[in-house]
């Protein structure tokens, strides 16, 4: 970092603004939602900044500007619109130590203006060290998504109660109160309008000086991390890798979406892969419940999504046979992100009215899928996990009637840097499979139209 990211106090400070357009009118805009005096500095105002000072919300200076105007400034703004005019003003800033802003002049700038996220209390920058104001916007816009338009109201609540929950309960319950708070029944609450409810939910709460039922509990959440896109993640599943506190995962799921926990959150690999059994799932959910057992936030995170061949019954009966919380949050399943990245429907209107999820992998000792049974005209096929059992993917579907032409997209990898998509026929899919090395998890689409010319007439 070249700039050190803090929240500088203006209660009882002044902020000079030099200049009098609309440059200035926007870094007024800016100052104006905190509480410094406001001092503009310049012969002439526009209509906006002259409607602020005769409304006397701040203050003008009109005469000639020396260095004395920024002496007992905490900061400054410099936006005259004059090139040389505002180097001299830098200069006289600079002379009093008075850190300066100078617009559109990076390397003028002592600081720089973030782009603001404002829930007041709490307010969330993103800055680019002056480098990439578009791209802070951008950001900006996705963490406005994010935060509920009300967590501002809770936050301040939760601080003029703060030094009651310091009297009333002890330290060691604490966390889990706040956790409560925020993510329990008054974050409910408050986020429905229901701003006096949550209130006296925690007022309740902190008078009986307990920690309400649930509060310290562990939770399990089976996370879906989509297709390995972490920008493909649901808000919610972002949400709970915030929360977790250990988090188990597979080589499946992208390392970027393992940046979106928190920092200090565990990190447990739990290396499940086709074939292998490094990791059997009856050892995985043991681990899971004994984890959220602890009063853990348990996250069990999963590619695609966790209820598509991802082994969540197990899991979510390992829950609940301990009496643990357990939810599920959905994700971008592999048959979705394909079709988005071949740029066409799974289902289209006349010709595939039917889209049938299938496995291609079953538990050891279980007979095969049974594919054939599925492939009907109008239907698209989709078949996870079906790398190994391609050559009897494409015997068995051409036993039933299927062309040997039948168009095939092998999807591996989709919606991440390394995505491929090799297409080729039915009968020569276990070849393209070896000749382009897919030898890990891919998702294989056969789609056979109702009117799909040169199809063999399928077996009844």
């Amino acid at each position: 970092m070249h700039a050190f990211p803090m929240f500088l106090r203006t209660s009882g400070r002044t902020v000079v603004i030099a200049g009098g357009g609309e440059q200035a009118a926007q870094k007024a805009r800016l100052i104006l939602k905190t509480d410094a005096r406001l001092i503009l500095a310049a012969p002439r105002l526009d209509p906006e900044l002259a409607a602020l000072v005769a409304g006397g919300r701040v203050a003008h200076l009109p005469g000639d500007i020396g260095a004395e105007v920024f002496a007992t400034a905490a900061f400054a703004f410099i936006a005259t619109g004059d090139p040389a005019e505002d180097e001299r003003l830098h200069a006289l800033a600079q002379s009093v130590r008075c850190p300066v802003n100078v617009v559109d002049r990076p390397d003028l700038c002592d600081l720089t203006t973030p782009s603001i996220v404002d829930r007041d209390p709490v307010v969330v920058a993103i800055g680019t060290e002056g480098t990439a104001p578009v791209l802070a916007r951008q950001i900006k816009t996705r963490v406005e998504t994010m935060l509920p338009p009300g967590i501002g109201g809770l936050a301040a609540l939760a601080g003029r109660l703060r030094c009651a929950v310091a009297e009333q309960l002890p330290a060691s319950t604490r966390r889990a109160f706040w956790a409560w708070v925020f993510n329990g029944a008054p974050a409910r609450h408050h986020a429905a309008g229901a701003e006096r409810e949550a209130a006296q939910l925690i007022k309740s709460a902190i008078t009986e000086a307990r920690v309400p039922e649930g509060a310290g509990e562990g939770h399990i959440a089976l996370v879906g991390a989509g297709p390995g896109a972490r920008d493909l993640l649901t808000l919610r599943a972002v949400q709970r890798l915030q929360e977790a506190d250990v988090i188990f995962y597979d080589r499946l799921v992208d390392p970027d979406v393992l940046e979106l926990a928190r920092r200090d959150a565990e990190r447990v690999y739990v290396g499940k892969q086709v074939g292998a059994c490094a990791w059997p799932q009856e050892r995985i959910c043991r681990l899971i419940v004994a984890e959220a057992r602890k009063g853990r936030r348990v996250v069990r995170l999963k590619s695609g999504d966790p209820s598509i061949f991802g082994r969540a019954t197990e899991e979510l009966e390992a829950a609940r046979s301990a009496g643990i919380p357990v939810e599920i949050v959905p994700g971008i399943t592999a048959a979705s992100a394909a079709a988005a990245s071949l740029g066409r429907s799974l289902s289209e209107r006349g010709e595939t009215d039917a889209v049938v999820l299938v496995t291609g992998t079953c538990r050891p000792g279980d007979p095969p899928p049974d594919w054939a049974h599925h492939m009907r005209p109008g239907t698209t096929l989709a078949i996870y996990m079906g790398v190994r059992s391609a050559a009897r993917i494409s015997a068995e579907l051409q036993a039933r009637g299927a062309a040997a032409g039948t168009p095939v997209d092998a999807a591996v990898e989709v919606s991440t840097a390394r995505e491929r998509v090799i297409r080729c026929d039915l009968a020569g899919l276990p070849g393209a499979l070896k000749q382009n090395v897919v030898t890990g998890a891919a998702l294989i689409m056969v789609r056979l139209p109702k009117n799909g010319a040169g199809q063999a007439e399928l077996a009844a």
